[in-house]
């Protein structure tokens, strides 16, 4: 039912009025080039037509940080009071000021009232428009890109848009305009506007090694954890022995991408080897936006993370525990994290509860075999906990994209989700090897240092890997992973450094000063990872064979079965979720509770990257988990 201001909102952009005089106009985003690999090849045409949206400033968000901390950090009185899903919705709404300021700019632009649309929640004004009616409104050119040695293209405009000065403090973004973020749909109806191809929405590059032909008594052994990791050397190496006794109040969820799904006899094979109890037992579906595992593949690419997500995190949490799958996308591979964020929270929702469809999955999806049905707009459970092994290079999106997404994950962690994101496995570099130019291009052969994204979001918690090194005992400690992969880390170059991890970092650069010129990395930002877990050797059944795997894609779902773990103590004994932990863990009630990791580092970028010390790092963050420290912190806790 719509509210009186809704109503009063609808009922106003369908008037045309006068509005004020328009101000000059200002950069609202710039970006010098496109990312690395993409070029220009022609003007777009001008009667393109382009779903124009314009996602407005919301209420509160100066005060985000602050909401956030109250709930989360351990000395505030309302630790743990989580916020209701309708108390986000209406603290963080958009000013009816921001809604008539820019409908009156697109009324004085020449705009047909009738084109001009408030989304159901109140964050979005769409007007369809031309490119030409476009480029005169935001004074840029549309370009179609394309990518070298390939034939993906895509729409967008060259270097910066502009609006007038006074809608700009109203305005956080425009699409389709500067963001290449889009994953590809493997066949596109003919006539349609060039889409981008799959970005890092990809795994975090997970190492898929030989398959392994005998695993001999280490199915339930910890003899060789140093080259096959198990479930029991999980459990063995973060004392993670723990039977969970608040199954019917916790929940955890996995976040896959469809065409990525995981094999239902796989699981069979991996619980017959390692979790016997669990054969038969499979994850409870959430399909968001088409979401399937039916999808007619057999690449073994596909199914590498969905398997690995799946296996350990439900191996870990045990039988009882009811894992939550979100399968995010339909089966021509058009899914992201915004249509993930979608469904979890209906204010996050753009126009109509979809997303632009120069970046986001948008549904119904006229290719053959798309999903018919509508985008998801909230009604997706909400988890306690919730681990994505997907990421990004930070250069590739711009910084109001990310700062509006990552607003979003601040949100979910007042309602009491914990966020994990794998770090990514590429060092200090990105997962493909590029690093950052002078001038902020992708380049293999650049010096400065590139971080990936969600992970340097302050509202996540990332998580780097560690190994056991081969040969080595379980009782001897980790050291910082260097086999085939590298626990991505280092400093944001888009997000502050938050509060809660001032004093840790700062004492890592007075001890431990990174022998680079300032340039190289951003060292006053937001720095990551804040945790890390084992993420080498991993025994994992893909298409019926036993693999080695290695990864952050590891090291995030072991973590977030670990703190699920937590969760479930807190419930039983009445107490609520975790929530976001990144204040809790940062703050001298959690001292000592990780194993600190005080070997190995993290190269890349023509150097050795950053190194693993005592206390915090960006290279393994706090450490690795220690349960039982962990469990008895969190439950002397409201």
């Amino acid at each position: 039912m719509l509210t009186p201001l809704f109503l009063g909102l609808a009922i106003s952009l369908s008037l045309a009025t006068a509005g004020p005089p328009i101000s000059p106009r200002i950069a609202h985003e710039v970006r010098r080039s496109a990312p690395a690999r993409w070029t220009p090849v022609r003007r777009a045409g001008p009667d393109i037509l382009l779903p124009l949206r314009i996602g407005l400033k919301q209420s509160s968000l100066d005060s985000l940080e602050s909401y956030l901390l109250d709930v989360s950090h351990p000395e505030s009185p309302n630790y743990g009071k989580h916020w209701t899903p309708a108390q986000v919705a209406e603290t963080f709404r958009p000013s009816a000021e921001a809604v008539e300021v820019v409908r009156d700019w697109l009324l004085a632009s020449g705009l047909n009232s009738s084109k001009i649309k408030l989304g159901p929640t109140g964050g979005w004004i769409q007007a369809t428009v031309t490119v030409t009616e476009a480029e005169d409104l935001l004074s840029t050119e549309y370009y179609i890109y394309q990518l070298n040695q390939g034939d993906e293209q895509h729409l967008a405009c060259k270097e910066a848009y502009h609006v007038p000065q006074h809608v700009s403090k109203h305005v956080d973004i425009i699409t389709p305009t500067l963001h290449f973020d889009k994953k590809i749909k493997r066949s596109d109806p003919a006539g349609s506007i060039p889409r981008i191809a799959q970005f890092g929405t990809g795994s975090a590059m997970e190492m898929l090694v030989d398959p392994v032909e005998d695993i001999g008594s280490n199915a339930t052994g910890l003899d060789n954890c140093g080259s096959q990791m198990t479930l029991a050397c999980i459990r063995a190496l973060y004392d993670f022995e723990y039977k969970p006794i608040a199954t019917h109040k916790n929940s955890i969820g996995i976040v896959e991408y469809t065409p990525n799904v995981y094999i239902p006899s796989d699981f069979d094979e991996f619980f017959g080897n390692f979790s016997a109890s669990q054969v038969g037992q499979r994850p409870t579906l959430v399909s968001i936006d088409g979401g399937t595992l039916d999808v007619n593949e057999t690449d073994i690419s596909w199914f590498i993370e969905p398997n690995l997500d799946l296996q350990y995190a439900m191996g870990l949490v045990g039988k009882e525990q009811k894992v939550t799958l979100y399968q995010v996308g339909d089966v021509i591979g058009n899914g992201s994290f915004n249509n993930f964020l979608d469904a979890l929270d209906g204010s996050y929702c753009t126009f109509e509860g979809g997303n632009d469809p120069a970046f986001d999955g948008i549904y119904p999806d006229p290719v053959p075999g798309g999903f018919k049905g509508p985008n998801q707009c909230g009604g997706a459970p909400l988890p306690y906990v919730v681990s994505t092994s997907y990421s990004d290079d930070e250069p590739f999106l711009t910084p109001a994209y990310m700062q509006r997404q990552c607003a979003e994950y601040a949100k979910l962690g007042l309602m009491g989700v914990t966020v994990l994101y794998a770090s990514g496995d590429g060092g200090v570099a990105s997962n493909s090897g590029d690093c950052l130019t002078e001038d902020g291009q992708e380049d293999p052969g650049a010096p400065r240092f590139l971080p990936s994204f969600p992970s340097t979001c302050p509202y996540v918690t990332s998580v780097g890997a560690t190994q056991v090194n081969p040969g080595a005992k379980l009782t001897e400690p980790e050291t910082a992973c260097d086999q085939h992969i590298f626990s991505g880390g280092g400093f944001s170059n888009v997000f502050a450094m938050p509060d809660y991890q001032k004093k840790a970092v700062r004492t890592y650069l007075e001890k431990y000063p990174p022998p680079y010129a300032p340039d190289i990395y951003n060292a006053t930002s937001r720095a990551f990872p804040d945790i890390s877990a084992n993420g080498a050797n991993y025994l994992v059944v893909i298409l019926g064979s036993i693999f080695h795997v290695f990864g952050t894609s590891a090291s995030s779902p072991a973590a977030a079965a670990i703190l699920s773990g937590v969760n479930d103590a807190r419930l039983a004994v009445g107490k609520g979720p975790i929530g976001f932990i990144n204040p809790a863990i940062y703050s001298s009630a959690f001292e000592g509770a990780f194993n600190d990791i005080t070997n190995g580092t993290n190269p890349g970028c023509g150097t050795n990257g950053f190194s693993a010390e005592l206390g915090w790092d960006p290279v393994t963050g706090l450490g690795t988990p220690n349960f039982p420290k962990l469990l008895q912190r969190w439950l002397d806790l409201p």
